[in-house]
């Protein structure tokens, strides 16, 4: 509860859009996820400032977002929790929301109504989906390419964390990447959101696996999920130890913490350091020399950007992503602990601390799992 905003809540405009999502949609669609007043109001967190502690944040009463043509209400069972979540709140990311705005970048819920124009979905439908800004509320309104159905099986809780999370440690791997049977797969950020998911798609896809994190129980986390090997980061030899597990350096490099100066140092000839963001907090300065020696190529992935500039890509990629859930080679993973909406503060400090793993729930209205329909 609290306060009713004292202002009306501005839309977002971004110019880059987050992973998984493409800039002009989310100008609609974050727009519409804080946009002006329908019947009755409802809980959100919002920011009226740029905040460093995510502490500070508040949950408000503000109005229920407008349904536009072309759009689709949904009512939120829970929200994914992204490290460029803390990032916006402190107005350091690359999309600056005008303020006051509701954050969160990832969803699921329940279909609750369908605008003029939209196909394909019909009240009652289980979706989940991004945004640029918007997520933390009780209601979002999306675009469909924003928003896919939930498979059969997975839970509302579960399937929050999946839309932003699976198709960019997939496209890391598959599109960038290009990862091949039999060759040696090493993802850094290993029990983190982007990570479980990149070793559980890996070693899909017949790699062998080696996992970098930073505690004993987050390598746990990682062995259950498929990995090969592991090894812990705070070791002062790990990259020795990497290449004495590899006998003699990865094929491929999956980086979202920014290590690329260490992963040079344990990479095979005709390697493949593929970038995903830079979670440690600083942006590497590589030594050329390393690459040339090694035949290394170095090549980024920006999900976000997938659909304006090679939109074929996107659902090719989905494709794949739901063959391997139909078969069980990918199975979500969150963090046990359940954090309530007015608690999205401290599951976004404990995710920027690196306090969790696996991926961070906000649970928003735990009645709707089980609730809804699924169709393929």
């Amino acid at each position: 509860g609290g306060a009713a905003t004292s202002r009306p809540l501005a839309s977002t405009a971004p110019l880059v859009a987050p992973a998984g999502l493409h800039a002009a949609a989310l100008r609609r669609s974050s727009a519409a996820a804080v946009g002006g007043a329908a019947a009755g109001d409802m809980r959100a967190v919002v920011v009226h400032e740029w905040l460093d502690d995510p502490a500070a944040l508040r949950v408000e009463r503000t109005p229920v977002p407008d349904l536009a043509d072309g759009t689709l209400r949904v009512k939120v069972a829970a929200s994914g929790v992204n490290f460029f979540d803390s990032l916006m709140i402190a107005g350091k990311y690359q999309i600056k929301p005008q303020l006051p705005f509701v954050p969160g970048g990832e969803f699921a819920g329940v279909v609750t109504e369908v605008g003029a124009g939209v196909e394909g979905y019909s009240v009652g439908d289980r979706v989940m989906g991004g945004l640029a800004a918007g997520g933390f509320a009780e209601f979002v309104v999306v675009t469909p390419q924003f928003i896919r159905r939930v498979p059969e099986g997975v839970s509302l809780r579960d399937a929050a964390g999946l839309f932003v999370t699976l198709p960019t440690s997939h496209a890391a791997l598959v599109l960038r990447g290009r990862l091949q049977p039999g060759e040696t797969c090493l993802v850094l950020g290993a029990a983190g959101g982007v990570g479980l998911y990149a070793v559980q798609i890996a070693k899909a896809l017949g790699a062998t696996v080696v996992a970098v994190a930073g505690s004993p129980e987050k390598l746990e986390v990682c062995k259950a999920n498929g990995a090969d090997a592991v090894v812990n980061y705070r070791d002062a030899d790990w990259v020795a130890q990497v290449n004495e597990v590899t006998q003699g350096g990865a094929d491929v490099v999956f980086d979202p913490v920014g290590l690329a100066v260490e992963c040079t140092k344990c990479m095979a000839w005709n390697a493949r350091y593929v970038v995903i963001g830079f979670a440690a907090g600083n942006i590497p300065k590589v030594a050329l020399n390393r690459v040339l020696l090694k035949n290394i190529s170095l090549v980024g992935l920006h999900w976000g950007a997938y659909l304006m500039n090679e939109p074929e890509a996107v659902p090719a990629t989905w494709r794949q992503i739901d063959e391997l859930l139909l078969r069980g080679a990918i199975k979500p993973v969150v963090f046990p602990r359940s954090f309530a909406l007015e608690e999205t503060g401290e599951a976004l400090k404990t995710v920027s601390t690196r306090g969790t793993y696996a991926k961070v729930i906000i649970d928003v209205d735990k009645t709707l799992d089980g609730a809804g329909r699924s169709r393929l």
